[in-house]
């Protein structure tokens, strides 16, 4: 193993430490937290031979960059980026080869989308909190990168001997989301707490609605209308999914995140399919949505296909990085 160094020289908005989260602590009160998009995290990690919840850098906003002091291999994924190694034009979500003191600069395209990952082939060297890299400024755990951080990764790399600006190293089949103009369709299934609000089924279907400034990974908060039960009988709080659509005494939508709790007496009407959980995760401030009621077998069958898609990639670049005698941590990486 070799230890690089990767040297921060510049951030977003919100630049952390970041895996796929906890398991097993929210029956202590510590949410699971994780990457808003789960998705792109995981590949990241597939591409460059990582296990898929391996620790990665998450950007939000802003422009993400650093340079190694030797030859790396990464990947970046998430929302739509231009990505450049040395000033010149990569692409994202495929392996790359960064040389040694070269500068790997990230900046995503916030109409788009917000947030960006970068993964490194190995381990990255960063603190942990019941088992994870994952943030949670409510524990006092932040995790933020800034400017001038330098970031130690452990890895068994040794360079393919390639030029930054050849063609991509593999052709991978690479499930990349598709980031569709305003407003972005989100899939969700009724729960039995619709019944309790008449008529909020057609609302939520015909209408269009915002992300606002107040969002954060505990949820999105969405303006756009509403309506409220018809009584004020009280909700006996109780743990709800991620994904879940609240709806608080203010006129307006809550989708929960990673970091949600539990109700706080307020109905679920719906929960976002797990299929557009990573979708929700990119939506950043002004973004306009759409919600389409689907079935939930309906919704397991698709993210039942997208899982399959991942662990295609994962069994691809195992084969791809065996085929050039590369040694990595293959073994866990599906």
């Amino acid at each position: 193993m070799t230890t690089v160094a990767l040297d921060i020289t510049s951030t977003g908005w919100v630049t952390t430490f970041q895996d796929l989260g906890r398991r097993d602590t929210e029956q202590r009160g510590v949410p699971t937290g994780g990457a808003a998009d789960q998705h792109s995290a995981a590949v990241a990690n597939l591409l460059v031979g990582n296990p898929r919840g391996a620790t990665l850098i998450e950007n939000l906003g802003g422009e993400l960059a650093l340079v190694p002091d030797a030859d790396v291999l990464l990947a970046v994924t998430g929302a739509p980026a231009e990505v450049t190694v040395g000033g010149g034009p990569v692409d994202g979500w495929t392996p790359l080869v960064v040389p040694a003191g070269e500068e790997i600069r990230v900046r995503a395209d916030m109409s788009r989308g917000t947030r960006t990952y970068l993964a490194v082939n190995g381990m990255l060297t960063a603190p942990t909190l019941l088992g994870s890299a994952a943030p949670d400024a409510r524990m006092g755990f932040g995790q933020l990168l800034a400017p001038g951080a330098r970031v130690l990764v452990e890895t068994e790399f040794r360079g393919f001997g390639r030029r930054v600006f050849e063609p991509p190293l593999f052709r991978l089949a690479v499930p990349v989301p598709r980031f569709e103009e305003d407003p972005w369709v989100v899939d969700v299934v009724a729960s039995h707490s619709i019944h309790t609000i008449p008529g909020i089924r057609e609302l939520i279907e015909d209408s269009v609605y915002v992300v606002t400034p107040r969002s954060n990974h505990v949820g999105l908060r969405l303006a756009g209308p509403v309506m409220h039960p018809d009584s004020d009988a009280e909700i006996v709080s109780h743990g709800v999914p991620i994904g879940a659509l609240q709806i608080p005494h203010a006129d307006e939508l809550i989708v929960l995140g990673r970091y949600r709790s539990l109700t706080a007496g307020y109905p679920i009407v719906g929960v976002a399919s797990r299929a557009a959980l990573p979708l929700l995760g990119q939506a950043g401030p002004g973004r306009e949505l759409r919600f389409r009621w689907t079935g939930r077998e309906t919704s397991l069958r698709r993210f039942a296909r997208r899982e399959a898609q991942v662990h295609a990639l994962g069994h691809a670049a195992a084969e791809a990085f065996g085929a050039l005698g590369f040694t990595a941590p293959l073994s866990h990486a599906i």
